[in-house]
């Protein structure tokens, strides 16, 4: 079968394709409703569906269709949406990349996915992908067609999406087309209100952003792509959203309730019962469970049906959920077990990993011959209603603030470090950072027992393996502090106890200038109360101290509730200390009384 790319002919769509139809349905009721909500600007509906189209046409022309990845790049712009939309008009495969992730990460994403076309432009330096051909979204929306696509066949591969992998390098995930029509009809029962934004805060690169945009469009709802430059708090003030979508660990991070927001999503990792009681009663909640080889989501619970949304609910329409033992058998309600997901949204494997894919795509004894199922080695326990109570992991995969992380991987870049013997990975207690634990060579600069980093050794040591992290992982992987041991904490079973390592992870704050003035002492209460440890060096900068991204979000946000002036991400990232705070809040302060003059 194959439809036409003319723009503005109806065409007929291939079955996957429903978020297509669903843009076309909504350009004709709603033609001039925000589709697309972004720093760099906006898209109506039909304006969406017009540049689908021509993108299309234009990667048709290239050479793209059924089998052919296409690489995604255009950094956060409103272009993101329609560009995604037209890989899949074309029938071909999208692989969406982040432009602020690591050089040597994107060139192993692309080469491995064997992207030769690239949507996009906005690849960092050191970043390529040879003998390809790179075509700009904004140049082609002008273009008329000139071919027609192949559809693709169901169990083509629709997108890759790549995750952190136990080698040391990320690894992708091929799903289907027919996993995507299953997801677009899964996402019809949640029947959200039509109209309005939805809040799209993630990464480009990670399959919640295909989530939000997919479930805000089907609905006939715009989305917001927002930068956290100034704070989720200010940006959720400037779209005024109807749904919003976060992880919990970007909901915890809202200074106070999200007054516009009618329907509240949380998902990709576990919910806090404190965040329950905060937003559940004022509007519906659910939460949404699913690893990205099922598709993105499997499960979930509607606050709407009476669900008990601290748990992940039940499997979505036209998902399975088995709960089994070691030996693959069914345990009985109460008794926790590893969940196992089937159905049609079942992703293909992983690229170029036959021997992975055997290991977690399984045979599926309660199907006819040749059914799979994933193995998720997420522990749950059924409950007597049916709904499903997650009670952690059977690895070292763990999830920090949404993402999916090998601790391996992150051991793995350190112990690639000059005079690192041995590695361990661990979850801060806080639950939104990683820290990590390296023991020197023979030798090496520690001196007293563990967590001994007071010589020069130890802190260059510290220094470099953070640096080595910093320039090839993603951000949320890289190490809050590095902690120079002489030796590993173990289990009786030999193994590293990563618990141990975790309450006893304290990042240091350097001896130096404590703080001076009234407006350095608000800062530096501000950051202690969020790293959960005293920061008395006004000059010690903040991400070396035990910061990341989100934490640096709430940062502003709450400077900017003490001192009521607008300071920004932007100004954090440019001035990462107490000391350079305090004078940019004067400045800001300065400048105000001057505007009101």
């Amino acid at each position: 079968m194959t439809y036409s790319l003319t723009p503005g002919a109806p065409g007929e769509y291939p079955a996957a394709h429903r978020v297509l139809e669903a843009v076309t349905r909504w350009a004709l009721r709603t033609p001039t409703a925000t589709a697309v909500h972004a720093p760099d600007g906006e898209f109506c509906f039909a304006e969406l569906s017009r540049h689908v189209d021509a993108i299309a046409a234009a990667l048709v022309n290239a050479g793209a269709g059924p089998q052919t990845p296409v690489g995604l790049c255009v950094g956060r712009s409103r272009w993101l949406v329609p560009s995604l939309l037209a890989i899949w008009r074309a029938g071909a495969i999208a692989v969406p990349v982040d432009d602020r992730h690591p050089a040597d990460r994107l060139n192993f994403v692309l080469r491995d996915a064997g992207v030769r076309i690239l949507l996009g432009d906005r690849l960092p330096p050191g970043a390529t992908v040879p003998k390809s051909r790179t075509l700009i979204p904004a140049e082609l929306v002008e273009r008329r067609a000139s071919a027609w696509a192949t559809a693709p066949d169901p169990d083509d591969c629709a997108y890759i999406i790549y995750t952190s992998g136990t080698t040391g390098w990320p690894k992708g995930v091929e799903v289907t087309y027919r996993g995507l029509d299953t997801l677009l009809d899964a996402l019809a029962f949640l029947e959200l209100p039509p109209g309005g934004l939805g809040v799209n805060a993630v990464s480009p690169a990670f399959d919640g952003w295909l989530w939000c945009t997919l479930l805000y469009l089907s609905h006939g709802q715009g989305v917001a792509l927002v930068d956290l430059e100034e704070g989720l708090d200010a940006a959720l003030d400037a779209v005024r959203p109807r749904t919003v979508c976060l992880t919990p660990s970007l909901l915890a991070s809202c200074s106070g309730d999200i007054p516009s927001a009618q329907v509240l999503v949380v998902a990709g990792e576990p919910c806090p019962p404190e965040l329950v009681r905060r937003f559940a009663g004022k509007r519906r909640f659910l939460n949404v469970y699913g690893p990205t080889e099922m598709t993105i989501a499997a499960t979930w619970a509607d606050s709407r049906r009476g669900d008990d949304v601290s748990t992940i609910g039940r499997p979505l329409p036209g998902y399975r959920a088995h709960v089994l033992d070691d030996h693959r058998r069914p345990v009985p309600p109460g008794v926790p077990g590893e969940l196992y997901l089937a159905g049609t949204a079942l992703a293909r494997g992983y690229r170029n990993r036959p021997g992975l894919t055997a290991s977690r795509f399984v045979p599926d004894p309660f199907e006819g011959e040749g059914a799979r199922m994933y193995r998720t080695g997420d522990v749950v326990v059924e409950r007597p209603d049916g709904q499903l109570e997650y009670h952690g992991r059977l690895d070292d995969q763990v999830k920090v603030r949404g993402l999916r992380v090998e601790l391996g991987e992150i051991e793995r870049v350190a112990l690639r470090v000059p005079g690192v013997r041995a590695a361990a990975a661990f979850v801060t207690e806080t639950g939104d950072a990683v820290g990590l634990a390296v023991v020197p060579s023979s030798g090496g600069p520690a001196e007293s027992g563990a967590g001994a980093s007071d010589s020069a050794g130890n802190v260059r040591l510290a220094a470099e393996v953070r640096e080595r992290c910093a320039a090839g992982l993603p951000e949320a992987m890289v190490p809050a502090a590095v902690d120079v041991v002489t030796a590993l904490p173990t289990l009786s079973t030999g193994k590293v106890d990563r618990v141990a390592l975790s309450r006893s992870f304290r990042p240091a704050s350097p001896a130096g200038r404590p703080p001076e003035g009234e407006r350095e002492r608000v800062v530096c209460d501000v950051l202690s109360d969020l790293l959960t440890h005293p920061v008395e060096d006004v000059e010690a900068d903040f991400f070396e101290l035990g910061g990341h991204s989100l934490l640096a979000a709430r940062a502003v946000s709450a400077l900017r509730r003490r001192t009521g002036l607008r300071l920004t991400m932007a100004h954090l990232l440019s001035s990462p200390t107490a000391a350079g705070l305090a004078a940019t809040l004067d400045e800001l302060d300065e400048a105000s009384l001057v505007g009101s003059s």
